[in-house]
């Protein structure tokens, strides 16, 4: 009876130092948290830092313990910084924002704390929802923060206060950022080359001022001198379904995915209404819209502000996400029309227009001549990237094939622009790649191949000198962007100027079927 009951006592106080061990590991991670309060980051150079909150956020299912740190860079860009309490992976993680910013909220759909990442994001400069522009209203510091200054400075605040965390900076620092975040990620390798080991950039607008004067233009071009629009939803089915039928096998496979939409030769005029034909037609009026989107804003006398317009195949997108031409150019209310109003009143003219200002204003006569301070604030199409490449930096840029907002043609051009001040194609692709993702717009939703590992293929480049000639990219069934979902079928990338073409054997769902061409 004595030695069960000695066998039960030290069962007890196992159990007991067990949850006193426990709870002092998890005094210590609070206490690790909290002491940054006792930090002084105001003398941080260039970036002087104040912390407002800290917080110790339990494990879940999901993602482990951290610590989060709520704080601003002088004088009011807000970020959040997640510090994995264990499992640190000596790795820095920056994501940019998208929109029109406004907050910190994309820290908790991107941030890789599984993986071991710290990860920082920032409001930009204000609070605001991403779609409204008032915050900068006469309001230069706002506007030169969301310009370009604000990726910067919150990465160098982030570093310091990873260094004061762990005792140590981070061995590698990335950035990762679609839309406006994707221009943030290109203006990083253009403006501060030093920032970053590794940049993603996905969908990005190299020039903003041209894409948003291409809403403006695609806007007018889609309705008639009343504002009624010229283009029903039927009508923009039928052309995206006549440009399908047209070259959906440019890259071998019958799958309603235009693998080469730049190329394709579908021209709207063969859908003209004519006598034998009344129905399943365009008016010519029509046709000349859709002509005119196409080919991008122009001037009166015919000159060409922009490399040109949305691809083909891309007009009718998804009805549940209002995401094709219909969402971009021709629905009042739809989400890239109160962005774009909201811009061009308050981020792009050097006097603000104001609140009665809508789209149908801009005169192609003259306001594209006005859009020089918003490129000098804004722009991220400097190609030289020679100081990045010198530091050892690596760039990776995606863009989808049917986005009518960071137009591919744009992002190619720039792209032509980096191969031919860096030396050509094969100097450029030592540290740079563009990949072109067909039948996927701004936010990866189309038919087309949506599920890629981003960070993956940089970190194999970086760290491991993994230069990447092949990546896959996967459809899921339900929610690909969330990462669920079994595997559909699943397409090879290959570097600008290379696409995938199918072999003419075996699956075509499987991507090892498909092989490069040019």
């Amino acid at each position: 009876m004595m030695m069960m009951w000695r066998f039960v006592m030290i069962g007890v106080l196992s159990l007991l130092s067990g949850g006193a061990y426990a709870s002092v590991a998890a005094d210590s991670a609070r206490a690790r948290c909290e002491s940054l309060s006792r930090d002084d980051f105001s003398t941080i150079p260039d970036a002087g830092t104040q912390i407002v909150e800290l917080r110790t956020i339990s494990a879940d299912g999901e993602s482990p313990a951290y610590c989060r740190v709520i704080g601003y860079v002088a004088p009011q860009i807000g970020f959040e910084l997640r510090l994995p309490l264990e499992g640190w992976n000596h790795k820095f993680l920056q994501l940019g924002c998208i929109g029109h910013c406004g907050s910190t909220g994309v820290i908790e759909q991107m941030c890789p704390l599984s993986r071991g990442y710290a990860c920082i994001a920032s409001d930009d400069g204000h609070r605001g929802t991403v779609l409204d522009a008032l915050w900068a209203d006469q309001n230069w510091q706002a506007k030169l923060d969301w310009g370009f200054r604000s990726p910067h400075v919150t990465s160098l605040a982030g570093k310091a206060i990873i260094r004061r965390f762990y005792g140590a900076p981070p061995a590698r620092s990335y950035f990762l950022g679609r839309s406006t975040g994707g221009r943030q990620a290109l203006q990083e390798a253009q403006r501060f080359p030093w920032d970053f080991d590794g940049i993603v950039a996905l969908n990005p607008p190299p020039d903003l001022a041209r894409a948003y004067m291409t809403f403006a233009w695609g806007n007018q071009a889609t309705h008639d001198e009343h504002g009624q629009p010229l283009l029903s939803s039927a009508d923009l089915k039928l052309l995206s379904n006549s440009a399908i039928a047209k070259c959906d096998l440019s890259d071998g496979v019958k799958d309603g995915i235009i693998g080469d939409p730049l190329n394709c030769s579908f021209d709207p005029s063969e859908l003209t209404c004519q006598t034998k034909r009344v129905s399943e037609c365009l008016a010519p009026r029509q046709v000349e819209a859709a002509r005119k989107v196409y080919g991008g804003p122009t001037t009166p006398a015919g000159i060409r502000l922009t490399p040109g317009g949305p691809a083909v195949g891309s007009e009718f997108g998804d009805p549940a996400h209002d995401n094709g031409w219909r969402g971009s150019y021709l629905s009042k209310g739809s989400t890239t029309e109160i962005l774009a109003t909201a811009g061009l009143r308050y981020l792009f003219f050097q006097t603000d227009p104001g609140q009665n200002w809508t789209l149908r204003d801009f005169d192609f006569h003259r306001d594209y001549q006005r859009l020089g301070v918003a490129q000098a604030l804004y722009d991220a199409s400097n190609p030289d990237l020679r100081t990045f490449r010198n530091a050892g930096g690596k760039l990776l840029i995606f863009q989808g094939l049917n986005d009518v907002a960071a137009l591919p043609r744009s992002t190619i051009d720039y792209y032509q622009a980096v191969e031919r001040m860096m030396g050509g194609r094969l100097p450029t692709q030592e540290f740079a790649r563009l990949f072109l993702l067909p039948g996927l717009d701004h936010v990866d939703i189309g038919p087309g191949a949506d599920t890629i590992d981003h960070l993956g293929a940089l970190e194999a480049w970086v760290e491991r000198g993994q230069a990447p000639d092949r990546i896959i990219a996967s459809r899921l069934s339900g929610d690909g962007n969330s990462g669920r979902g079994s595997v559909q079928f699943t397409r090879p990338l290959y570097p600008y100027p290379l696409r995938a073409r199918y072999n003419g054997i075996g699956n075509t769902d499987d991507a090892a079927n498909f092989s490069p061409v040019e």
